[in-house]
Formats: structure tokens, sequence, C-alpha cells
């Protein structure tokens, strides 16, 4: 059995796990590495959980066992929280300081737990956590938080930084590729030193 390289991106519907995905993927198809994925996104456009399962050299199914993933890339604090279960012994976590509020606290009023009782439930996997609408807010465009995301990521992602950046150059607007090359070299940099 061929060992994958697991990751599984979360986030709510429209913060753009699934063109991050979609990178990771492609940047595999460069570098000619077997990669399988699988994606949930009913909800999404209503603001609802969206997953992605991408396992890099694996020969089996494309979906990740809870406790297998090596590595954990997450949008929203929640949702880290939510999926923190599927990271394995000495994974690595890498999430977004942001979080967005379920609907059902507004319609059930549930308790809304704050920002620093999440962290301190994720802080047993030692997460990077950054402010990646900050830092895509700096780079010329808060909607690049993902890319900002996703280079924070690449020091964990088995694959050259060449082929990643090659793919987001390739998969995001023709307008806005300096502004994400920028975004993800800003991530990349504040992973390495934050």
């Amino acid at each position: 059995m061929t060992k994958s390289f697991d990751i599984l991106i979360v986030g709510i519907g429209g913060q753009g796990t699934i063109l991050a995905s979609n990178i990771i993927g492609e940047a595999c198809l460069l570098e000619g590495r077997h990669v399988k994925g699988a994606e949930t996104h009913g909800m999404a456009q209503r603001g609802g959980s969206v997953e992605t399962h991408i396992r890099i050299d694996g020969q089996y199914g494309p979906l990740i066992v809870p406790g297998t993933a090596d590595l954990l890339i997450s949008f929203d604090l929640l949702e880290a929280l939510r999926y923190s279960h599927y990271l394995k012994t000495g994974g690595t976590m890498v999430v977004n300081r942001h979080m967005v509020l379920p609907t059902s606290v507004f319609t059930q009023k549930s308790p809304v737990p704050t920002e620093d009782v999440i962290v301190a439930q994720l802080n047993r996997f030692a997460p990077c956590l950054i402010d990646a609408d900050k830092i895509a807010a700096e780079a010329g465009n808060s909607l690049s938080q993902n890319v900002v995301i996703l280079g924070a990521a690449s020091w964990s992602i088995p694959l050259k930084t060449e082929s990643l950046l090659a793919e987001v150059k390739k998969l995001v607007p023709p307008k806005t590729v300096e502004v994400n090359v920028k975004a993800f070299e800003m991530g990349r940099a504040f992973s390495r030193t934050g």
C-alpha cells in the first residue's frame, strides 16, 4: 500500500475552499503526482460547512479517515474545531483567525463560544493561527485570504512552491494574479516567521 499525504480543507461556503483544493490538485498533476479528492458543499451557498479531502500519492479512495489527516487547513476557527478529530497525532493545522457564526446561533439562540475558548481548545494541536483577512487586505484584495492560507500551509504540503504558484496564476481571475501571488507569498512568509 502506498502511503498518501492527506489534506483536509474546511471552511464556510464562499471562503474559497474549493479554489484552494483545485490549486493543490492541479499542482499535483503538474508534478505528475497521483491525487484523489472529494468535496462536500451542498449548503455552501447558504454559508454552510464545506470540506474537501485531498489525498496525494494514495492508492485507495478519496476520503480521509478521522485521525489520519496529515494537514488540516481551516478557513474558520469553528470549522477547525469541528473537524479537528480528523488530524492525526503530530499532524499540522493551519487556521484562519476568523469566525462565521452558524445560523443556529441566531435561530436557536445558542451560546456563542469566544475566539479565546476556541483557540484554547485548538492549542493541543499547536496550530498556525493566521489573520488571513488582514494579510489579504495588505496584499491588495481581502478576497485573496484563501490564497494567503494556502501560502501559510505550503510549508507542509509535499509539493514544490513553484507548482503551487503556477496553479495560483492559472486558476485565479486574470486581473487578480498579481495580488494573489503577493497574498500567497505573504502567507508563506507569515507561517515561516509567525
